[in-house]
């Protein structure tokens, strides 16, 4: 079932990790046991498929869109334990003692941002924001709706003027919005 307890963590990686991402020991290692029962083969990394059997994730409607931010730093189809808890440190409460660049509003803002940047073009499109709202409503709004909603984000938020929205329209959009909650996670001790 992908519970081996054999694969346990070393002080050392719990200690590189807790550095990198900011997360406490006994943190590391709760999302380590969540992590190697979602590896079902036992390989020490996960797949797309792995994170679908998550039953939270897998009712999200952009299950998709979260899914993939999971692969933008990887190689190939798999996770590593290390990857996981990059993405993971995104979701952290920002502790103003704490700086850890992981979880920043600045990247708070670009894991945001990479949400609706379907083509990894570093801007967003009409039709990419139209296809996130589409995923996000479904058909309780109509098209007309949608694309209304869609249009005047754009010229709300396009600085440039040329109908995408780049990171920092992104970041002067939301300037007032409270991201450093809105994308927090409470993980457990």
């Amino acid at each position: 079932m992908g519970n081996k307890s054999s694969l346990l963590l070393r002080e050392e990686e719990i200690a590189q990790i807790q550095e990198d991402t900011g997360f406490t020991p006994a943190q590391i290692e709760r999302l380590y046991s969540r992590f190697t029962s979602l590896d079902r083969n036992d390989s020490g990394t996960l797949s797309r498929e792995d994170f679908l059997r998550i039953p939270e994730l897998a009712i999200n409607p952009l299950c998709d869109r979260i899914v993939h931010s999971f692969f933008t730093d990887s190689n190939d189809d798999r996770v590593n334990f290390r990857q996981f808890m990059q993405v993971l440190a995104r979701f952290r409460t920002i502790k103003r003692s704490k700086e850890n660049k992981l979880n920043s509003r600045e990247e708070k803002l670009r894991f945001a941002f990479r949400m609706y940047d379907l083509d990894d073009d570093e801007s967003i499109s009409k039709d990419e924001l139209l296809n996130i709202l589409h995923m996000m409503v479904g058909a309780n709004i109509s098209q007309d709706q949608l694309m209304s909603i869609a249009e005047r984000t754009i010229m709300e938020a396009d600085q440039a003027g040329d109908g995408k929205i780049t990171f920092d329209d992104f970041c002067k959009a939301l300037e007032r919005t409270d991201v450093e909650k809105k994308m927090s996670i409470r993980f457990l001790n």
